[in-house]
């Protein structure tokens, strides 16, 4: 079987059968992880990042490669979440630059392609590393790069260059320690070979399923200021995506969402290069569509209709968001507003209660998505809008949004944990310039150690300990620093590894599955041990994580 070009429909078969391979596989992905913790991570992380991009190509009725291009780069980088998801989202992005002036593909033009996806990851990344989804991507570029010249046979090239990603994914052990030492691979690096043997299997023609269904929203988003819930006003809720194949400026969003304004509310209006994305309530979809049709053709359309088909407790739920944007309405612009990824109830309500505007629920448990951040910000009637992602691994997400927000300076504070984030926001100084505040929030938060409390879901061997599946964690900024069979003793294990003759106060957040006495015991313990250092505890009502602790 020889294939010397993919056309547009063959190219979206072939773009959901890699989908649904890694969507297929995301378990086991999860499980090369290095830390053994009860995280969806790597694996969930770039399964929704794809599987975000594979609802738009599947709407696509009749697909052209320009098209097909724009809505993976679009639906991939508004749903990227976690690093993983990111990293695969701006190899989407590099990789439908290149192919989308096209009509077919050829061996030439997908070689370009992989330099270009792989040239567009490592800039998007400030401090690359070798051993991870890039090395494996750039071991996939130079293979196909190598075969230009060599074979004019796509599905030839295709199978030598993922032997090649499996061989170079097979090394990466050797070019990161930690991953020798867990005796795994990296989880990246499979998640996007697993998405290119799907890809090579639809192309050998064999049996695959491509239908993509709808998915929920795993993130969910709090607003700070309460509302009572009313009956639904707007009672479709209408989404779309333009093809913009008119001049589109600031001026004509800013009379597009006016308009929108005019005949509804809940209104997201996003633009990306030559695609806006547009989702708004109101009692006539037909108006909003014929608006948008003045500006391109129309993808990805759909209309609910909420009264219909949400039950009682959801329409109060999302009333309630739209009334706190009705009342946003009539506010003038602040100068500054704040966005923070939350892990519980408790948390939640020391954020509000530091002047946080709008909440994210998410965290380590299931990382927000570009696109979460974007409704975050647009929700945020501030000038300039501080992100705390509180975790690693949300950080280019927030960046990821940063860039694609024009009207409104963002500042992505890069917090890496919640005690970081809660110092960040006690440390802002309303009087200080964005740049001073920035500089300030940094300085403060690099000061603060923070610990987990967790336990293991597999056996491995990390940071020089052995761990079994059950095993209590006691894990440090960047390393599991205790090991135990006692939520307590473990816990006190962990703060005698963060505790020094500098610190001054201990926080205790305690999770859903402690309860308070519990909390005050460990407390006292540790009063016990460091009758000189401050201890305050919380309900902070985190899943998974026992404890979360700051020590400063």
């Amino acid at each position: 079987m020889v294939m010397n070009t993919l056309d547009a429909l063959t190219l979206q078969k072939l773009f959901l059968a890699g989908a649904k391979r890694i969507e297929a596989k995301k378990e086991y992905i999860n499980e090369l992880n290095v830390f053994p913790v009860p995280d969806g991570d790597t694996g969930t992380n770039m399964s929704l990042t794809i599987m975000a991009a594979a609802r738009e190509v599947s709407a696509i009725e009749n697909p052209t490669i320009p098209v097909l291009a724009k809505a993976i780069s679009s639906g991939s980088l508004r749903g990227a979440r976690g690093n993983s998801g990111v990293i695969l989202s701006q190899l989407f992005r590099g990789f439908t630059k290149e192919i989308q002036e096209h009509e077919v593909i050829t061996v030439d033009i997908l070689a370009a392609a992989f330099e270009r996806a792989v040239e567009t990851a490592y800039k998007a990344v400030m401090k690359p590393k070798e051993g991870t989804i890039l090395t494996v991507a750039r071991g996939g570029a130079e293979k196909a790069t190598e075969l230009v010249g060599k074979t004019d046979d796509l599905i030839y090239f295709a199978d030598e260059v993922v032997k090649h990603m499996e061989f170079v994914l097979a090394q990466t052990p050797d070019m990161l320690p930690v991953l020798k030492e867990a005796g795994v691979v990296d989880s990246g690096g499979q998640g996007l070979l697993e998405v290119l043997k799907g890809v090579y299997d639809a192309m050998l023609g064999k049996e695959v399923d491509i239908t993509i269904e709808a998915s929920p929203s795993v993130a969910k988003s709090v607003s700070t200021s309460p509302s009572e819930p009313v009956d639904i006003k707007f009672g479709y809720c209408t989404e779309f995506i333009i093809m913009l194949e008119k001049e589109y400026t600031l001026n004509t969003e800013k009379d597009f969402k006016g308009y929108l304004e005019s005949i509804g509310d809940s209104i997201v209006v996003v633009s990306d290069d030559d695609i806006v994305k547009v989702h708004v309530h109101t009692n006539d979809p037909g108006l909003a569509i014929q608006r948008a049709l003045t500006y391109g053709s129309l993808t990805s359309m759909k209309i609910d209709n909420m009264r219909e088909e949400h039950n009682e407790r959801l329409m109060k739920e999302a009333e309630k968001v739209q009334a706190a944007d009705v009342e946003k309405k009539d506010e003038p612009m602040k100068e500054v507003g704040f966005i923070a990824v939350s892990i519980g109830e408790g948390v939640n309500e020391i954020f509000k209660g530091l002047g946080v505007d709008y909440l994210i629920e998410g965290g380590q448990t299931m990382n927000p998505s570009t696109e979460d951040m974007l409704n975050a910000i647009e929700n945020v009637n501030a000038k300039t809008i501080f992100i705390l992602p509180n975790n690693k691994n949300i950080i280019l997400a927030a960046e990821q949004a940063k860039q694609l927000t024009e009207d409104k300076e963002i500042i992505v504070i890069p917090t890496k944990t919640i005690p970081q984030g809660i110092t960040a926001v006690i440390n802002f100084v309303y009087d200080s310039l964005p740049e001073e505040n920035t500089e300030r929030m940094i300085e403060e938060m690099a000061r603060v150690k923070s610990g987990q409390v967790t336990y293991a879901v597999r056996d491995t061997t990390i940071d020089g300990k052995e761990i079994h599946q059950g095993d209590i964690m006691g894990i440090g900024d960047s390393a599991i620093l205790a090991v135990g069979n006692s939520i307590n003793t473990t816990t006190l294990d962990l703060i005698k590894e963060l505790v020094d003759d500098d610190s001054e106060l201990i926080s205790i957040y305690y999770g859903e599955e402690v309860n308070e006495e519990d909390a005050n015991k460990v407390a006292e313990d540790i009063m016990a041990l460091y009758p000189d250092v401050d201890v305050e505890v919380h309900s902070g009502g985190q899943p998974i994580y026992y404890y979360v602790l700051s020590v400063e």
